[in-house]
């Protein structure tokens, strides 16, 4: 028994190692670039968990509240800042490619985009925020809504300038910076949440707002030392040296032709999420805090897969500068596996622990039994969930951003919500329903962004883009 049992796992062991051996080199290079990105990004989502869980123990309204200024202000927001992720690649082409001053062209340019992109945003958003009406909510959560809108929409053009910075200097592969600044905001958020939501050192007891000045008041502090440092350390100064360049704006372009169709991922994405919390809100006021607090431990395991697919979009970008067709390739795959490992863990974890986390945010009866409920659901969603969202990252990192924006349209907008409404509502699922075909559609996602990054990788002719990029940054 003992020899069959070690004869199968070496008949595990052997293909496991061959592809440790094969796929350690890009293992190390996506890791040393990610994981400053996955602290920053776990830095930006446990600002909305601190919130989350100060604002729960206020109650039930008040978290439905937040869910749906969470669910209307992301939905929006995440257009810009989806958009600029297409600054990362950009910058890391030109680095890779031996062109510093394009780096330094695109640093100037990339906070014009956020400048335009914060312009549009804010005013849909206040748009929004003043006819909360039209998401047919009750009343209480629809006032405590508005005013927390405000307040998170004051910090919009300091998030998106802070992104943008971010974005430019991941792209250079200096990730550390933006993940300190962002955890020293973290910190400074939960300090400005237990102070205004409650009212300490004779403050008044502003709640919900409350929560909503902290988040702004964080965001302007991000900014600000994220464009201070960069101006001010010397490991940029190579790749801020700005010479004359006459076609400059054509850089501004570039950023929101390959960053919009991102940004539009994203925005289906998180809009078919943010959609799912609405017509949740129609369920009850508890179905919207127990959607809130699920979804909001889900978003921490899906942040720290965008800072894979981050590094993966980084190192395939170097990879498409150097025209190192074979880096390209396997840096691809790698982030793939490292994504689809990561979030089997996650899945397991949350399976394992769901009754444990969900009484961290609540202790109300009826919102913690549908939450533990929807954690389940989570858990068999986080291997569809990395994989499309690594997926979405490296395809990014060669330029191709249209045919993964419309297999998101069909995965969240033709599959997921659709059928969600019909599980939900004339099956008899109710919120559950949701999730379960939230979680269809996340799977259709994953297979077909990630086979279309191993067909397109494989049959990508690196003379041919070579050649566009040389064209487009020939002076």
């Amino acid at each position: 028994m003992g020899l069959r049992t070690h004869d199968k796992l070496a008949y595990f062991r052997k293909p496991f190692m061959q592809i440790l051996n094969r796929y350690k080199p890009y293992f190390k290079q996506i890791l040393s670039l990610s994981y400053p990105i996955i602290i920053g990004q776990l830095g930006i989502v446990l600002m909305g968990v601190g919130d989350v869980i100060m604002i729960g123990k206020l109650d039930a309204i008040n978290l439905a509240a937040a869910a749906l200024a969470n669910s209307v202000y992301f939905f929006i927001c995440i257009l810009g800042i989806g958009t600029l992720t297409g600054v990362s690649p950009l910058v890391a082409k030109s680095k890779g490619a031996g062109h510093p001053n394009q780096c330094a062209i695109l640093f100037r340019q990339s906070i014009w985009a956020a400048i335009i992109l914060g312009a549009f945003i804010s005013g849909v958003v206040y748009l929004l925020a003043e006819n909360l009406h039209w998401f047919k909510q009750s009343e209480r959560v629809t006032v405590l809504t508005k005013t927390f809108l405000h307040a998170l929409n004051a910090g919009t053009f300091p998030l998106l300038i802070f992104m943008a910075i971010k974005q430019y200097s991941d792209g250079l592969s200096f990730t550390k910076p933006s993940a300190i600044i962002t955890i020293l905001a973290l910190l400074l958020n939960l300090l400005l949440n237990w102070v205004l939501i409650y009212g300490h050192f004779g403050l008044p007891r502003l709640e919900l707002f409350g929560s909503g000045i902290a988040t702004s008041i964080s965001r302007f502090a991000m900014a600000l030392s994220m464009f201070i440092y960069v101006k001010k350390a010397l490991i940029y100064k190579p790749y801020l040296h700005l010479k004359e360049h006459k076609h400059d704006r054509k850089y501004l372009l570039q950023i929101f032709k390959i960053g919009l169709p991102s940004g539009f991922q994203y925005f289906f994405e998180v809009g078919a999420f943010a959609f799912a919390a609405i017509i949740i809100g129609w369920i009850s006021d508890y179905a919207m805090a127990a959607h809130q607090v699920a979804i909001n431990i889900a978003s921490v395991t899906y942040m720290i897969a965008t800072g894979i697919s981050a590094g993966g979009s980084i190192a395939v970008g170097d990879a498409l500068g150097r025209k190192n067709k074979k880096d390209l390739n396997e840096a691809g795959r790698a982030a793939l596996i490292m994504g689809t490992i990561f979030m089997g863990l996650c899945a397991l974890i949350m399976a394992s622990f769901a009754p444990l986390i969900i009484s961290l945010y609540t202790t109300d009866p009826l919102v913690s039994g549908m939450a533990v409920n929807l954690l389940y659901i989570a858990a068999l969603f986080q291997l569809s969930d990395g994989i499309q969202c690594v997926g979405l990252g490296v395809l990014r990192g060669i330029g191709d951003t249209k045919i993964p924006t419309i297999i998101t349209i069909i995965a969240y907008w033709v599959i997921g919500i659709p059928i969600g409404y019909y599980l939900g509502f004339h099956f008899g699922w109710s919120l559950y329903g949701i999730w379960f075909a939230l979680l269809l559609g996340l799977s259709f996602s994953a297979v077909f962004l990630s086979t279309r990054f191993l067909k397109e990788s494989r049959e990508l002719d690196m003379d041919y883009h070579s050649a566009l990029y040389d064209k487009f940054h020939a002076h």
